[in-house]
C-alpha cells in the first residue's frame, strides 16, 4: 500500500514577509559587525605605525602612544579639558551659526532663480577657494585677540559649503512634483516647505559635513595665532614649552572630540531628520 505523500503546507504571504524581514535584521547585524571589526583594525594599524615611528625616531622626536594617553588622562584629570573645550565648542558652533543663516537663504536663491545665482555664483565660489589659513590671519587683523576671531574664521570657511550644497539642493528638486503641487492650489509657502526643505535638508548636512573638518582646523588655527582660550591656545602653549607630548595629548583629544561630535550628534541627528527616507529605514 502506497504512503499517502504529504504536502507542505504553502507560505502565506504574511510568512513570506516576515521571512523577509528575518533576512534583512541579519544582514544588517553582519553588516554593522563587519564595520566595526575594520573600524578596530583601521585603528590598530594606525596605532601600530605610530609606535614604530616613536620606536626608531631619535629620542625625544616623538612620543608613543602611551605616554601621550598618560598626558591625555592629566589634561581630562586636571579639569582644562572642559573648560578649553567649551570655549572652542562655542566659538565652533557660533561660525557654524552665521554660515547656515548665511549660506542658506544665498543657496536657496541661487538654486531657484536663474539671474541670482549669476549674481552670488562667482563670488560664493572665489570664497570657498581661499585656503582657510587667509581667513584666520584676516579674522585676527579685524579683531585682534579676542573670541570673535575663530567666530568670524569658521563662517567665513563654511558660509560658501552651505550656499553651494543648498543650491545644488534646490537644483535637484523634481520640477514635476511642484508643478503637480502647483496643480492641487498649493500656495508657494507650502510648496517651499513640504517640497524643497525636506529636498535640501540631506544636501544641507553635507555641507555640514564637509565643512565641519575645515571649520575646526580654522578655529584651532586661529586660536594657535592670537586665542586668549581653547584647544589652539593650550597647543601654543605647550608649543612654546617645547612640550611635544602635551601639543600632542591636545591634537590627539581634539581628534577624539570631533569623532564624537561626527558620530554621536551629527550622524544622529541625521537619521532622526531623515528618518521618512528608505535607505535611513534600511540601515537602521
Amino acid at each position: 500500500m502506497a504512503r499517502p505523500v504529504i504536502e507542505a503546507p504553502p507560505t502565506t504571504p504574511a510568512g513570506t514577509w516576515l521571512e523577509g524581514e528575518e533576512l534583512a535584521r541579519r544582514a544588517a547585524a553582519r553588516t554593522r559587525r563587519k564595520r566595526l571589526a575594520l573600524l578596530v583594525a583601521g585603528w590598530a594599524a594606525m596605532l601600530g605605525i605610530w609606535q614604530v615611528a616613536a620606536y626608531y625616531l631619535p629620542f625625544g622626536t616623538l612620543p608613543n602612544p602611551l605616554e601621550v594617553s598618560v598626558e591625555m588622562w592629566e589634561i581630562v584629570a586636571s579639569g582644562a579639558l572642559v573648560s578649553d573645550f567649551l570655549a572652542s565648542v562655542l566659538k565652533t558652533f557660533a561660525g557654524f551659526g552665521v554660515a547656515v543663516l548665511i549660506g542658506a537663504p544665498v543657496g536657496y536663491l541661487m538654486g531657484r532663480y536663474g539671474y541670482w545665482r549669476a549674481f552670488f555664483l562667482d563670488g560664493v565660489t572665489v570664497a570657498g577657494t581661499i585656503p582657510a589659513l587667509t581667513y584666520a590671519v584676516l579674522s585676527l587683523i579685524i579683531f585682534g585677540l579676542s573670541n570673535l576671531g575663530p567666530v568670524l574664521a569658521v563662517a567665513l570657511v563654511s558660509t560658501p559649503y552651505v550656499a553651494l550644497n543648498v543650491a545644488e539642493g534646490i537644483r535637484g528638486v523634481d520640477q514635476n512634483l511642484v508643478k503637480m503641487s502647483q496643480a492641487f492650489g498649493r500656495s508657494p509657502q507650502q510648496i517651499r516647505r513640504e517640497v524643497f526643505i525636506p529636498t535640501i535638508v540631506p544636501y544641507l548636512f553635507a555641507a555640514v559635513r564637509m565643512s565641519f573638518a575645515v571649520a575646526w582646523k580654522v578655529e584651532a588655527l586661529t586660536e594657535v595665532f592670537g586665542g586668549t582660550n581653547g584647544v589652539g591656545f593650550q597647543i601654543r602653549t605647550r608649543y612654546q614649552l617645547f612640550d611635544i607630548t602635551g601639543v600632542i595629548a591636545w591634537m590627539a583629544l581634539f581628534i577624539v572630540f570631533m569623532l564624537l561630535i561626527e558620530r554621536l550628534l551629527l550622524r544622529k541627528l541625521e537619521q532622526r531628520v531623515l528618518a521618512w527616507r528608505p535607505e535611513e529605514r534600511a540601515a537602521r
